[in-house]
């Protein structure tokens, strides 16, 4: 199977760590935004990261990739078949997706994606304002609802732990108030998702390589 995608988009993350899980094996293309790759315009014709190409199954974006190789390897389960712990685990999925991710995104855009890798300034008082009255918010309800645990739902390791924390590392790399300290189980949780085997291999690289641009801008 080909992934098409960018390690530090949240959406490729979360797919490269569930596929770790899993033990699927793949190989990663790398592409960019509006990359001309044949490939990956064939299996994204909207041009959403990531998208596979399973031996001539073309598919896009992260959540109907992850439902689709759910359903073709169901073992280890990391959607849960109790119909209210499925539902749990969707709503985190929506909430890393499109709530925490659009939050992350307005902030890693344009502090990084825009200045580092499209080479013009990004909008910082878009940033700045996600930064200081969004992302507040936000932790503090992740930080109240995850359990005693450490995952988000039916106390193990799901979909939803990847999911969430997944826009959290874009966020660690451009945040520049926010104390993650002060959501000492946001903290302690994050640490141990992206401490995963599945993960931390994926996320040293890209600090490796955030390290470099940072390094040239």
């Amino acid at each position: 199977m080909i992934v098409y995608g960018s390690v530090v988009s949240p959406f490729v993350r979360k797919l490269l760590g569930y596929l770790g899980e899993k033990g699927i094996d793949f190989e990663l293309k790398g592409v960019g935004l509006g990359d001309p790759d044949p490939g990956f315009q064939a299996a994204s014709p909207l041009g959403k990261m990531p998208a596979i190409d399973d031996d001539g199954f073309l598919l896009a974006d992260s959540s109907a990739i992850i439902h689709y190789l759910e359903a073709k390897y169901p073992e280890p389960a990391l959607i849960p078949v109790d119909p209210q712990e499925r539902g749990r685990v969707i709503w985190w999925d929506e909430f890393g997706d499109t709530v925490l991710a659009a939050c992350g995104g307005k902030m890693f855009f344009n502090r990084i994606v825009a200045p580092r890798f499209l080479g013009r300034d990004g909008d910082l008082a878009a940033a700045a304002q996600a930064e200081a009255d969004e992302l507040p918010k936000l932790l503090a309800y992740l930080d109240g609802a995850i359990p005693d645990s450490g995952y988000l739902v039916g106390d193990r390791f799901s979909l939803a732990d990847l999911s969430a924390v997944s826009p959290l590392v874009n966020i660690g790399y451009c945040a520049e108030t926010i104390d993650i300290g002060a959501y000492p189980r946001v903290a302690a949780w994050s640490a141990a998702i992206r401490s995963r085997p599945a993960l931390a291999g994926w996320i040293a690289k890209e600090e490796r390589m955030m390290a470099r641009t940072r390094d040239k801008a």
